[in-house]
């Protein structure tokens, strides 16, 4: 799978995780919905989000985003602000929940977000449904984009 978030002509990325295709493997990809507030939309559209130390979580048939760390937008004064590291909802179809509460239930699978951008108006967070690497993985993943460089800069000359 290649490290590209979802493109199109009424889609804005705001911020990919590279990490992740680094440090999982990437079984599965699925678009969810963000339940957010005014000035949480506002300080992502400024690109002040970072979703690298996020994880999701299903709790009470619910699924929510973990470490999502978007900061204080300035504008908003005290009290219209939001908390920075509160844990976020995100809205998906039921039968994808159930699909991803039975896989999440075994073990060694975790649900990562990949990239966050805005569709349509709409916050949304593509979520990779992973398994973790090993270390002689990530060995082999970073021998073969050497490679891949390699060959791209030979073909170059």
């Amino acid at each position: 799978m290649a490290d590209k978030a979802p493109e199109g002509d009424n889609i804005k990325v705001i911020q990919r995780n590279r990490k992740a295709w680094f440090n999982y493997e990437i079984v599965e990809k699925l678009e969810a919905g963000l339940v957010l507030t005014g000035s949480e939309v506002k300080s992502i559209r400024d690109g002040k989000v970072t979703i690298q130390d996020a994880w999701g979580k299903i709790q009470n048939d619910e699924l929510w985003l973990v470490g999502l760390d978007v900061s204080l937008y300035p504008q908003a004064g005290p009290y219209f602000n939001h908390e920075p590291h509160r844990v976020r909802k995100l809205l998906v179809h039921k039968q994808e929940l159930r699909r991803l509460k039975s896989k999440t239930k075994e073990k060694g699978w975790s649900i990562v977000p990949l990239s966050l951008y805005f569709k349509d108006g709409y916050a949304k967070v593509e979520l990779g449904l992973a398994r973790g690497k090993k270390q002689f993985d990530k060995r082999a993943t970073i021998k073969e984009r050497d490679a891949k460089r390699d060959l791209r800069r030979r073909m170059m000359k």
